[in-house]
């Protein structure tokens, strides 16, 4: 594995004026042996450590090792970015939006929310936010709330949608389409037993209801809109081949009969189009030109266009990308719905569901999601990906802009013996950027440092961090010594809080808080501001009057 790195990360610090990237050279490794995914947090710190030791090298030093392990790079024309759609043309693309709300976007939902945005803008088109509000399985239900988080979020990713529509007011529209297309002989009212249904598609078999005449078809349907029918005894059926190879799409169903309230229109309408069935519809009157969609559903793409064909209407193109995973999360808004109202999780922004309004929280910054999706590309294939890819995104972003500050998490207290008696020290609030200084307080009888640090280095000579060396133990000493700068670099560095310190909260992504102390000018710390924790990682700054909490972002 480290020779693995170490090849690829040479590889990438010699393409880039000698700067290797942790994010490019784990896609490279993991590509090569993807076997590593089972060791992803080994191999990422393996590759972290690697980089840091060849970009403190010279370009000629890089190159002169990479010639020793005899790889020879050639320079090759990398097609980047999004592939063009097909048959656009600026000015005329038309795509939309289609979140189902029943719950907050989540990050895999990012990624059809973001390819669309990004297509529409190369293509100077339109960009439609379609709430597909429909009535769903009592298992997937609209939640009224979810209507404005998904506007908050699109809002935050910078989306610029140009119109926003609900297919819960497209009622009437759908209910004439329907009538037309029982007119035309494509559709009939079926009264079977959904054991009879599904007999009848497995065999291959016409239904008595298919014989239906026009007439009939057109009283029935009337008598479904009236309410003459309750809810699983009568279906608006397609009518397809019921010899289709594939049962699911044998004579699909159109409209269905639901007596569940509807959370913006109540119980004003009782017979709801399937997902399908509106889409063919609704595309062709909006003049939809590209549909984005997951690989999954490809049912629907084959009954949109079946419907498209029947009723002779111009058809759109379809681009199906795969389904994104984060390795370390399983994301669902049902199971999340199920959560919060069991009190497992706090809310929609717990930061377990990986809603974005809990990425949001937690800091993570809406270019580095951006970055994120575009650069997983558009590919069919299902995309597994460890959370540390959208961090290294984020990371680049919040570094430079993060002010530094001691926290301490779990705390041991020490009293330095022989140290100096000093009362405060001055520190700078970033290592690479003039930003300020910061002060930190001293009492060095009461000291803080991280209960895991004094058990990892006690016996042994380490440095507080801008203040001075001590030997930990039973006993802990002050030590007065002159040091190299090549010494003072090699020795361990730990943080550390004093008297008097401020009492802090520390929300972590498992959902677990953990208390925590930091130095007082925490307090100078902005609402919404990202901060990083020395030695411990990025936080967004949460305020109230009574206390601070930090919403831990990733190392």
């Amino acid at each position: 594995m480290k020779d693995l790195i170490l090849k690829h990360s040479l590889i990438n610090a010699v393409e880039h004026d000698g700067k290797a990237d942790v994010q490019a050279v784990l896609g490279r490794v993991i590509a090569e042996k993807p076997e590593l995914k089972k060791e992803i947090k080994k191999t990422i710190a393996e590759i972290k450590k690697t980089v840091e030791e060849i970009n403190s090298w010279n370009i000629e030093k890089q190159k002169k090792e990479i010639k020793k392990l005899g790889v020879k790079i050639e320079k090759k024309k990398v097609e980047e970015g999004l592939p063009d759609l097909t048959d656009a043309k600026i000015g005329n693309v038309v795509m939309r939006l289609a979140p189902f709300p029943s719950g907050p976007l989540h990050i895999g939902n990012a990624r059809m929310v973001i390819l669309n945005d990004e297509y529409v803008k190369r293509y100077k088109g339109k960009l439609i936010l379609f709430y597909d509000d429909t009535i769903g399985s009592e298992e997937k239900i609209v939640i009224p709330e979810a209507y404005d988080m998904v506007k908050e979020s699109l809002n935050w990713l910078g989306i610029n949608y140009h119109k926003t529509l609900y297919k819960s007011d497209r009622l009437p529209t759908f209910y004439e389409f329907a009538k037309d297309i029982i007119q035309k002989g494509f559709a009939y009212v079926c009264v079977c037993s959904k054991e009879v249904l599904r007999e009848n598609r497995r065999t291959g078999k016409e239904c008595k209801c298919r014989k239906n005449t026009v007439k009939e078809n057109l009283s029935l349907w009337q008598k479904m809109l009236d309410g003459n029918f309750k809810e699983g005894e009568a279906t608006l059926r397609l009518k397809t081949d019921m010899r289709y190879p594939n049962p699911a799409f044998r004579d699909r169903v159109l409209f269905r009969i639901t007596e569940r309230k509807h959370p913006r229109v109540g119980n004003r309408y009782r017979v709801w189009p399937l997902l399908e069935t509106s889409w063919a519809l609704d595309d062709h009157i909006l003049g939809i030109t590209h549909v984005l969609r997951g690989k999954d559903l490809v049912i629907e793409d084959m009954m949109e266009k079946f419907i498209w064909n029947l009723m002779k209407w111009k058809p759109a193109e379809f681009i199906h990308y795969g389904m994104l995973r984060i390795k370390e999360f399983k994301l669902s808004k049902t199971q999340a719905r199920k959560d919060i109202d069991a009190g497992v999780l706090s809310g929609w922004d717990d930061p377990r569901t990986w809603s974005l309004q809990s990425l949001r929280k937690r800091g993570i910054q809406p270019q580095a999601i951006r970055n994120f999706i575009v650069g997983m590309g558009l590919s069919l294939a299902d995309v597994q990906v460890p959370a540390e890819i959208l961090y290294s995104e984020n990371r680049k972003i919040v570094d430079p802009i993060a002010n530094r500050y001691f926290v301490v998490l779990d705390p041991k207290e020490i009293s330095v013996r022989g140290a100096p008696k000093t009362k405060k020290i001055e520190a700078n609030l970033h290592p690479d950027f003039p930003r300020g200084k910061r002060t930190i307080p001293i009492d060095v009888n009461r000291i803080y440092v991280e209960k895991q640090d004094y058990e990892r280095f006690k016996g042994k000579e380490i440095r507080l961090m801008d203040l001075f060396n001590i030997k930990l133990g039973d006993e802990v000493r002050f030590v007065e010594k002159e040091q190299k700068d090549k010494e003072l670099k090699e020795m361990p560095k730990i943080h550390w809080v004093s008297k008097p310190y401020v009492k802090v909260k520390v929300v972590m992504p498992d959902g677990l808080t953990k208390d925590a102390i930091t130095e007082p000018d925490i307090k100078n710390v902005k609402e919404d501001e990202i901060i990083q924790l020395v030695r411990t990682g990025f936080c967004r700054c949460d305020k109230s009057d009574r206390e601070i909490i930090l919403y831990f972002a990733h190392k």
